[in-house]
């Protein structure tokens, strides 16, 4: 089989998984809240085509149905470059990410797309700015369940505004974090200090886009307006995920930047690596 799984130790290896799935396999491996989900390695996708790749898909998406019970699996498809997630380069927004796609051949033709988004002129633009290889860039690609975000956040362990290690800084909004990343969307702005863990400062925005699932992807639409003004945490869950911040700022070693969500109650952990622009 040329997959590997999130929590296999061999996809601990960035070299051939890309720091973005060797962290989230590790921490998966580690009990922490992360979705089920596969890689396709690197040195595969530069050694067959995706389509080579159909009748391994279809095992692994059998297995995560057959795992969870479900009778059709949503997953979020996500690039890994090898050389994304380090200490001076994350790649942030460089490479494809396709969210809410369904179906063995969907899912194949959205690993065509990451794999192909690492030859795009932004993204070799960006590695000739960071002074990496722009030939053959290596990327893998993870296929993962799709977690049905109530609400979701960036989280850094230290405040990449102010420079301060003794605050963890959260923006969050409602639906998938896509509108957040992409700055379509004035996020909530929440300050916790790390010395007693209490809320220092918040900031309640006027929300008014969010990112949602519709049949073959996803959609930007108007926040209803009732909960334009309703933070999109509550305290305990803010409490929550500045725990998960500084949990994995000491497993890691360094600040980190994590992507997280809220479905059902429950706290996922989506991405984590390091803050690359702390003054």
């Amino acid at each position: 089989m040329n997959l590997l799984w999130l929590g296999d130790p061999k996809s601990f290896d960035a070299a051939l998984v890309g720091g973005k799935v060797a962290n989230l396999s590790r921490l998966a491996r580690a009990y922490h809240r992360v979705p089920d989900g596969f890689c396709i390695p690197a040195t595969v996708l530069h050694e067959m085509h995706p389509s080579d790749l159909y009748d391994d898909v279809v095992t692994a998406v059998s297995a995560l149905m057959a795992c969870h019970g479900l009778a059709e699996l949503v997953t979020a498809v996500r690039s890994s470059a090898v050389d994304e997630d380090s200490a001076d380069a994350s790649f942030a927004g460089q490479h494809e990410t396709y969210l809410n796609i369904v179906g063995v051949e969907a899912i194949v033709q959205a690993i065509a797309q990451c794999w192909e988004s690492a030859h795009s002129e932004r993204a070799l633009a960006y590695r000739r700015q960071q002074g990496l290889a722009s030939e053959r860039p290596q990327i893998a690609v993870l296929v993962q369940q799709l977690v049905a975000a109530d609400s979701s956040a960036v989280v850094f362990s230290a405040n990449p505004i102010t420079g301060s290690r003794d605050e963890i800084m959260i923006n969050a909004s409602w639906g998938l974090g896509e509108s957040i990343v992409g700055g379509t969307v004035t996020p909530d702005t929440f300050v916790v200090s790390k010395s007693d863990q209490t809320i220092s400062s918040r900031i309640i925005a006027d929300k008014q886009h969010m990112t949602v699932s519709v049949p073959g992807g996803t959609s930007e639409v108007d926040v209803p307006r009732f909960l334009r003004s309703q933070a999109s945490l509550n305290d305990e869950q803010v409490l929550e995920m500045a725990q998960l911040a500084l949990t994995l700022e000491q497993a890691m070693g360094y600040p980190v930047d994590i992507e997280c969500a809220y479905a059902g109650g429950e706290l996922y952990l989506l991405q984590c690596r390091p803050i690359t622009t702390l003054p």
